[in-house]
């Protein structure tokens, strides 16, 4: 298929072109930064472009992974969150249908689900997070997503169009200013994420390869993609008193291996992002979860994956 992949640029582009066009597509990637797999230099709040890249390229298919994310507050005001994310994001549904795009994938996050009241966590258990959570998004990037992916929905039911909107957990490389984390390395501090709100960049770039494929006979849907959490709802009260005793229980050897690194695990898991519907309806399940990471490092190795820094 010809795909336009808006932020080809970024973290998410790098490892998803390069994947797309080892299975043969032909990608045509739009960033307003240079980058190896963009062609287009340009943003799509300029409408104009849009439907030039789309039109004059054929476009058959469209990946949505660009957008202003959440360290851009510090840099950008809340009008360029509207132009890019929201702007962008209606640009590109409504030349899709105007031009006949076949399937719409649409990068959304995590972060537009988290309240005030869950990033506080002062609940007495884990916040057990699935699609059907209400979002009630704190910062102008949750509010801004949460527009786009109602745009997204409300080009399907208008025109049809196959959407698939993938909230991605955590898999950029820097590591967030979480009060509970300051204790933990970078790595260390992955290591303990992938039990609840964390994947890998190469497993994002995987889902996004498996909504594509699947879009069509889906139609529409929104699915969390996360690596495999291995705690269950009943453990949700012990999670947010005594995290270490639960991983122990799913994991007798981590206190070993973590001990030999100088590791800690979190005190506390206040959220447990739920992955099931992204296994059950879009058959896809990450390759890499905390038991791969624990296997890898207990033979002495350390992944990549928890060392990248940029």
């Amino acid at each position: 298929m010809r795909i336009l992949l808006t932020g080809s640029s970024g973290w998410l582009g790098q490892w998803l072109a390069p994947r797309l066009v080892a299975l043969g597509h032909d990608v045509i990637g739009i960033d307003p930064v240079p980058g190896a797999a963009t062609t287009i230099l340009g943003s799509i709040a300029d409408r104009s472009l849009v439907r030039q890249a789309i039109g004059d390229h054929r476009i058959e298919a469209i990946i949505h992974g660009g957008a202003l994310h959440k360290p851009n507050i510090e840099t950008h005001d809340r009008q360029a969150f509207l132009d890019v994310n929201v702007t962008g994001t209606f640009n590109l549904l409504e030349e899709s249908v105007a031009q006949g795009v076949s399937r719409f994938v649409f990068t959304s996050t995590t972060s537009l689900m988290v309240s005030r009241d869950v990033r506080a966590a002062t609940a007495d258990e884990a916040v057990w997070m699935t699609e059907d959570f209400v979002p009630m998004p704190r910062n102008i990037y949750g509010v801004t997503k949460l527009a786009a992916e109602h745009l997204c929905r409300l080009t399907h039911e208008l025109h049809g169009l196959p959407v698939i909107i993938l909230r991605t957990a955590r898999f950029f490389p820097e590591i967030d200013d979480m009060a509970h984390e300051i204790r933990q390395s970078g790595p260390n501090t992955k290591a303990n994420e992938l039990l609840f709100r964390r994947l890998t960049a190469a497993d994002a770039a995987e889902a996004h390869v498996a909504a594509l494929a699947k879009a069509p006979e889906i139609g529409f849907d929104v699915f969390i993609a996360v690596a495999k959490t291995p705690f269950a709802r009943s453990d949700a009260r012990e999670l947010m008193h005594n995290a270490p005793a639960v991983v122990a229980r799913y994991f007798p050897d981590y206190p070993s291996i973590y001990g030999k690194l100088g590791w800690t695990m979190f005190d506390r898991i206040d959220r447990v992002y739920d992955s099931a519907r992204l296994e059950q309806r879009l058959g896809f399940r990450c390759a890499t979860d905390f038991r791969t990471t624990l296997d890898t490092l207990a033979r002495g190795e350390m992944p990549a994956y928890l060392t990248t820094s940029a």
